[in-house]
């Protein structure tokens, strides 16, 4: 069908119909005036192919990228090698366009790969079900809140101090007319969530508590004081895992008494780009599996007994009735799922936890390194797996930029979300950084001592 454009008899008419005089005054009313362009740009002439590929490289000389920089960020976006097969493989045809199996008969490796990523997932976070992932880690969160408020019919939840700002505000967002917040402050010293305080805040009201492991800030929490109140006010614990490569050091939050886990996977065979796209995750005990969101794949036998894989459970709104759905996720991050899969059955149950031990000694070794440096020291005592808060001696963000004079992606100044903490750098570490990586950071940290 070709495309037939409105007409400016047409447009004229719907305009007239809204009380407006042109589509700019529709424009300005809703984009703020500092992001309106003015008048058009200066485009250049077109271009042939040849010389649209010239133009276009030197605009990108004009970026840096991970393969030439030495990173120490992280927040929850990781950089760490990824094997070449997870490429090749998560780039097949049949994979990269695929939509929803819908069709079992048609779609068995799709949804085998489904099925594995749920089956490693749940025995990450050491609980019973996982579903086939969704968007990223702060929707993940939103949902499991959720979830929780569907389970005990509760309005609060209480959140902690030390969970990702930016989780803090996707869930805020998306739950603001649904639930009620609490914050539970952390520790001064520690940086891990006041028991006291959460205790003070619990109350016959509350749905669900919240803890990041490790939280914002790179600390470990203690998960078994945490779930011991949370359940002792007839609360569920939803355990959040920003950075899932410390469960290959740390017991599973399963194991510490947690009703739901939620995390992001980007680290997982999913590079950084620039923070995206990612893909979260979901798991929870049996008793709740029909309350989870999205779908769930499950293995069967068919007729001829050979093993196939079916959407099992699907509460999505539009396929059952509205009122017994539990979310309106319409899709989720299969790719980057399937390439977790990959990524995590090359590094196998060993690997896993060679590679968390590699990037927690390296983090140590580098954390140690630096507060032997007259100025800067760490600004909390707690455990940390491969990030912690680093507090330096000037701005924060005048270290980053004379580091990046060096090539080095210093770390993320915390006064980007916390204006009163001018002088806090957060730092990762993985894999990625060498043991002459970290000795060129310091070295430039020495110099600004």
């Amino acid at each position: 069908m070709s495309y037939i454009p409105h007409t400016d008899e047409d447009l004229a008419k719907m305009l007239s119909t809204i009380g407006k005089k042109s589509v700019d005054e529709i424009l300005q009313e809703q984009i703020p005036n500092e992001l309106l362009m003015g008048e058009n740009p200066d485009f250049p002439e077109g271009l042939c192919e040849s010389q649209l590929f010239a133009y276009l490289e030197e605009i990108a000389k004009k970026n840096c990228s991970l393969r030439e920089l030495n990173s120490f960020l992280g927040a929850g976006v990781y950089e760490h090698y990824i094997p070449a097969v997870v490429d090749t493989l998560s780039s097949r045809g049949e994979f990269y366009s695929a939509y929803t199996p819908y069709q079992a008969e048609a779609s068995q490796g799709a949804l085998q790969a489904f099925f594995e990523f749920q089956t490693m997932i749940a025995q990450l976070v050491g609980l019973d079900a996982a579903n086939a992932s969704m968007y990223d880690g702060s929707t993940a969160l939103a949902e499991g809140i959720l979830m929780a408020k569907n389970i005990t019919k509760k309005s609060k939840v209480l959140l902690p101090q030390s969970l990702h700002p930016e989780y803090r505000q996707t869930v805020q967002t998306l739950l603001k007319h649904q639930l009620s917040f609490g914050f539970v402050p952390c520790c001064e010293e520690s940086g891990q969530v006041e028991l006291e305080a959460l205790e003070g805040l619990l109350g016959g009201d509350v749905a669900a508590v919240v803890v990041q492991t490790p939280n914002f800030f790179g600390v470990m929490e203690e998960l078994d004081g945490i779930a011991s109140l949370a359940h002792g006010a007839d609360a569920l614990l939803v355990v959040c895992v920003v950075d899932p490569l410390s469960l290959g050091l740390f017991e599973a939050p399963g194991q510490k008494g947690a009703d739901i886990v939620v995390g992001e996977a980007q680290s997982l065979g999913n590079p950084a780009s620039l923070g995206g796209p990612s893909v979260g995750f979901l798991a929870a005990k049996r008793d709740y599996l029909r309350r989870m969101p999205g779908r769930i794949v499950g293995q069967t036998v068919d007729a001829e007994g050979e093993v196939g894989y079916v959407l099992t459970l699907q509460t999505r709104e539009q396929h059952i009735r509205r009122e017994r759905a539990t979310s309106n996720i319409c899709t989720n991050q299969a790719l980057l799922a399937l390439r977790t899969t990959i990524y995590l059955s090359l590094l196998g149950r060993v690997g896993f936890g060679e590679l968390s031990n590699l990037c927690c000694q390296r983090a140590h070794y580098l954390a140690r390194e630096v507060e032997g440096i007259e100025g800067f020291s760490l600004r909390y005592r707690g455990p940390f797996f491969r990030e912690f808060t680093l507090v330096c001696p000037l701005p924060a963000e005048e270290v980053v930029r004379k580091c990046l004079k060096h090539n080095i992606l210093a770390g993320l100044p915390l006064h980007r979300y916390f204006s009163k903490r001018e002088d806090e750098l957060l730092v990762a570490v993985s894999e990625a950084n060498s043991r002459a990586k970290l000795d060129a950071f310091v070295g430039i940290l020495r110099k600004l001592g």
